[in-house]
């Protein structure tokens, strides 16, 4: 493992290695059972009140908390039958705590925390931080100066060699190389460029059997060049706008399963002709804040896990 450039909190632990011994007690749950498992957060305080992207705008105070709960316990139902769940407790004056791919990256038992680019959604490290500490992660901070927002913006392909890693509206393509030292992991950077799709999970996901789909128009050339070098014809599965529109890529793959919001029934025939079994879950309220079914989960688990059949 390459040497990380961040500062590395270990809590009550004294060193790194101390620190990941803790993790594999701490995980004792998660990992040595080999479960594919998630974390997420009830939405107990989620509303949409103020404006960071452009699907915010226009909904403020527009969100129904009751419908939310209800469309978040059917995702969390669904989940639960292929995974195990883990939650955080939600935090007054964090309502978007709720989408927890955000909190970080995880891998090795060591979490990228992450250093949001807004303020307005800056309380909630503090509160990340502190479960992933209790749970026996070894924390590796990302500085402020180089925003970095985890799973939203950095997912690992199925076998986990390479991960992807989207820069724009709130990541900063500077805060790649430190994930490179942490992990000692190819990283491959893609520019975000269309202002609705400000998170790269919002726009590309790679899938458990190699392929991916993703929406081309919310990347450069450049990054549209990189996609199809590493990913054949046959792998690339594009969706339209009005599907990329309802977060059809914001979805998550267990095995050979995908968990989205409603997509079309195109889309679904294309996913299960490549032997994927598709859960549709509406998520209207949660789009109103620009998140969907991937927005809502952090893996915890091993990409090996994960995506096993």
């Amino acid at each position: 493992m390459g040497t990380p450039q961040t500062n590395l909190n270990t809590g009550p632990h004294s060193g790194l290695n101390a620190s990941l011994k803790a993790s594999q007690v701490g995980l004792a749950a998660t990992a040595s059972n080999r479960q594919p498992t998630f974390l997420m957060c009830p939405p107990t305080h989620y509303e949409v009140n103020y404006v960071i992207n452009p699907w915010m705008s226009g909904n403020v105070h527009r969100s129904s908390r009751e419908r939310a709960a209800q469309q978040w316990d059917q995702l969390h139902a669904a989940l639960r039958q292929i995974a195990q769940v883990l939650l955080v407790e939600p935090q007054p004056g964090s309502p978007d705590m709720v989408f927890t791919a955000n909190a970080g990256l995880v891998r090795d038992g060591i979490v990228a925390l992450s250093s949001f680019h807004h303020p307005e959604r800056q309380g909630e490290e503090p509160h990340f931080r502190r479960w992933f500490h209790e749970s026996g992660f070894a924390v590796c901070d990302i500085p402020r100066m180089t925003p970095f927002e985890g799973e939203g913006d950095a997912l690992f392909e199925a076998a986990g060699e390479r991960l992807w890693a989207g820069h724009g509206p709130r990541t900063r393509q500077d805060s790649h190389r430190r994930l490179t030292e942490l992990w000692d992991v190819e990283v491959v950077s893609l520019r975000l460029v269309d202002p609705r799709f400000y998170h790269l999970d919002t726009c590309f996901c790679p899938l458990s059997n190699g392929d991916m789909m993703y929406f081309p128009a919310a990347f450069d050339d450049e990054s549209q060049r990189k996609i199809e070098a590493r990913y054949g014809r046959s792998k690339r599965i594009t969706v339209s706008e009005e599907d990329a529109l309802q977060f059809a890529c914001n979805a998550v793959n267990v095995g050979r399963t995908i968990l989205l919001n409603t997509v079309s029934k195109e889309l679904c025939a294309r996913l299960e002709a490549r032997g994927f079994q598709t859960v549709q879950v509406e998520l209207t309220e949660f789009l109103k804040a620009g998140g969907a079914a991937k927005c809502l989960v952090l893996r915890l688990s091993e990409m090996d896990v994960t995506h096993r059949a």
